[in-house]
């Protein structure tokens, strides 16, 4: 018995193991208790499920009114003949179900025009709605319904060779952004005290050659940073002729030019001289109205609000230590020493949050217990890369858009053609409204002449939605006109495969809270395998 549920634990960690070491047991588990709702389950949203479905997903609910049509075998791979004339979202479920059985899959046959219009109050039980080939007219009306009920919004759409994807929710606060690139926090240029009495204990001019091949590039820096600046009033290297003066006097320290730990302390030494205090960014969302909590505030504010108090009290204007030293030359002992030191000292800011977090929590009503240590843990290791991303509601942008952005976009050559491909597709919207079709779809024969009668109305189209977003007088490539015509809104499978792939990872960044998402209309241009995010 206890055997066989070990074998349960152990299964979706052996199942989800790469995934695990990107995002950890707790984006996982967000990931496992996550409900979402797909509208229209074509290539582009079956895509998009089909990677939720393997990551583990809690359940996705499908919501089609379509039957299965012979254009669906050639741009579906989750179709095959058997499923012609079926509801295409039970088959598709049903699908889905076989790539990962311990995904809830459930499906609903209705059109999501219809559910929008009929039903709004359906969508509140989700955790994320990716809408997929939605016209604007319905996209705008789901985007209000999920804004009021707090909802993530993903909207999805492949167009022949373009397709775009946008995120939609008042507010989404990540505390794991992890960026690619980021300076180690090391405090070289504040070192605390068991930090410089630990520097004090080893001579960087000790004669041993094994010893002064393997002391820490950190003591090296710590102790030559206080030797700069005591022969500088008090002041550590700031400009490009002091920096490399400082850079001399470390390597003045060298006794033989095959020493590691020195040329690594040469190439930190810029470590030294790190800007003290706040970023910018970070300042922004410490002074953010958002930041003076009350009993409906969220987890997250409150810890930004005991993050401000610690940075006035405990942290002599400082952030919490995250606590991690990178790989360096070192002697086991010493590597070892300066790693307790480091995690001492995160730990010790990490318990001055913690009381702080419980005060705040008491002081507005909530329980003090109500946010986890490994909750503030967490936060304290990543409080230098929070990040607060507001989006503006569709009907903002859309009525409303950033003029300067838009006439930068039009104006610049690498972007110009992705503003062409986002005011083209909501023209094709506009003419569909009043043709009841895209442009360049057709009953009759004679395609090629009903093309050059297409091409005039959707440049009329486009016309009408650059004046609404104050452009008169702007003009879009004639070229791309025509080919958005010819495009017929068909669903390209590798397209529409690129598209599901890139709305899934909006998902999972949305859903476990890490990495940054999308922060504006992503574009992608087939043509000239280019992409582009709008930020409108």
């Amino acid at each position: 018995m206890a055997a066989a549920a070990a074998a349960a634990v152990a299964e979706p960690k052996t199942k989800y193991d790469r995934q695990l070491r990107i995002w950890g047991d707790q984006g996982q588990a967000a990931l496992e208790k996550a409900s979402i709702c797909l509208l229209n389950c074509g290539p582009t949203g079956t895509e998009a499920l089909k990677n939720l479905v393997l990551g583990g997903i809690g359940s996705v609910t499908v919501v089609d009114g379509s039957k299965v049509e012979q254009a669906d075998l050639g741009n579906n791979f989750l179709l095959d003949e058997g499923c012609l004339g079926q509801s295409r979202a039970k088959s598709i479920c049903s699908f889905l179900q076989e790539l990962n059985d311990a995904v809830k899959a459930k499906y609903v046959e209705e059109f999501p025009a219809t559910m929008i219009d009929t039903n709004p109050s359906f969508f509140s039980q989700f955790t994320v709605v990716i809408a997929t080939q939605l016209p604007e007219s319905s996209l705008l009306k789901l985007d209000s319904i999920c804004r009021s009920a707090n909802i993530v919004l993903v909207a999805a759409r492949s167009y022949g060779l373009t397709g775009l994807v946008r995120v939609s929710i008042k507010e989404h606060c990540v505390i794991e952004s992890k960026p690619d690139h980021f300076l180690d926090d090391l405090r070289l240029h504040k070192p605390w005290t068991e930090l410089k009495q630990f520097a004090k204990s080893i001579d960087i001019c000790d004669k041993d050659a094994v010893v002064h091949k393997h002391t820490p590039y950190i003591v090296i820096l710590v102790r030559l940073a206080e030797k700069w600046a005591d022969a500088h009033d008090g002041q550590l290297p700031s400009t490009r002729q002091e920096k490399r003066e400082f850079k001399d006097l470390i390597r003045a320290h060298m006794l033989n030019v095959d020493e590691d730990n020195y040329k690594e302390a040469v190439e930190s030494s810029y470590k030294v001289s790190v800007t003290p205090g706040i970023s910018d960014d970070i300042r922004q969302i410490i002074d953010d109205s958002s930041s003076e909590v009350n009993l409906s505030s969220s987890d997250f504010w409150v810890l930004v609000a005991a993050l401000k108090e610690f940075i006035a009290n405990e942290g002599n204007g400082e952030l919490p230590l995250e606590g991690t030293i990178p790989d360096m030359t070192s002697l086991t002992e010493y590597y070892v020493s300066l790693q307790k030191i480091y995690q001492a000292k995160a730990e010790s800011d990490c318990l001055a949050m913690e009381h702080r977090v419980k005060s705040i929590l008491k002081r507005i009503g909530r329980d003090p217990e109500s946010i986890s240590r490994a909750y503030i843990k967490t936060f304290c290791k990543n409080t230098r890369k929070l990040r607060v991303c507001r989006y503006r509601s569709m009907e903002e942008e859309f009525s409303a858009p950033v003029l300067s952005e838009v006439q930068k976009y039009l104006a610049d050559e690498d972007s110009c053609f992705a503003m062409n491909f986002y005011i083209l597709l909501r023209a094709a919207d506009r003419l569909a409204a009043n043709y009841s079709r895209l442009p360049g779809i057709f009953d009759s024969t004679g395609f090629t002449s009903e093309i050059d009668e297409d091409v005039p109305r959707l440049k009329l189209a486009a016309v009408v939605v650059l004046t609404e977003m104050g452009l008169n007088g702007a003009s879009l490539s004639e070229d791309l006109i025509t080919e958005v015509c010819r495009f017929a809104g068909a669903e390209i499978h590798p397209v529409a495969a690129f598209i599901g792939g890139m709305a899934s990872q909006e998902v999972i960044k949305l859903v476990t809270k890490q990495f940054v998402p999308l922060m504006g209309t992503f574009i992608f241009n087939g043509i000239d395998l280019k992409s582009q995010v709008l930020a409108l």
